[in-house]
């Protein structure tokens, strides 16, 4: 599997070449199929291999911090399997509330409750919150 697409990368070189530090929301979740290891990535820096983003490697302390492209490509885990990326994640939030939110639970999580407390935790307005998929499928 192509870990990122032409598409995805010029996103993220995009992000990393702002100027200003900026709260982006991920471009892109890779993840371990056969282990817990996550990332949530924003950023490309332009020598096209340092990526930003959210990084949990299963131990309980996720962070933000850099990984290299080459060796996440590199990585082959239990049964041969390598990284792969998550071709479903629909990211809504900033890459802070993610974070907010894997420091209270322990790893990266995308249950709408813990986003939405992590959210209001940071000081986001509910008017500036994404709509609340759950209550639309409730409805």
């Amino acid at each position: 599997m192509i870990l990122i697409t032409d598409e995805l990368c010029a996103r993220l070189l995009a992000n990393g070449a702002t100027d200003t530090e900026t709260d982006h929301v991920p471009v892109v979740k890779l993840f371990d199929p056969t282990g817990p290891a996550t990332w949530l990535l924003t950023e490309l820096d332009a020598d096209g291999d340092t990526l930003f983003g959210l990084c949990d490697l299963g131990f309980g302390f996720p962070e933000l911090g850099s990984v290299s492209l080459a060796e996440l490509a590199s990585v082959k885990g239990r049964l041969g399997l390598g990284i792969e990326r998550d071709l479903w994640f629909k990211p809504r939030f900033p890459l802070s509330v993610y974070a907010q939110a894997a420091c209270s639970a322990g790893h990266i999580t995308e249950a709408e409750r813990l986003l939405r407390q992590a959210a209001e935790a940071l000081g986001n307005a509910h008017s500036k919150l994404p709509p609340d998929t759950a209550e639309q499928t409730r409805r």
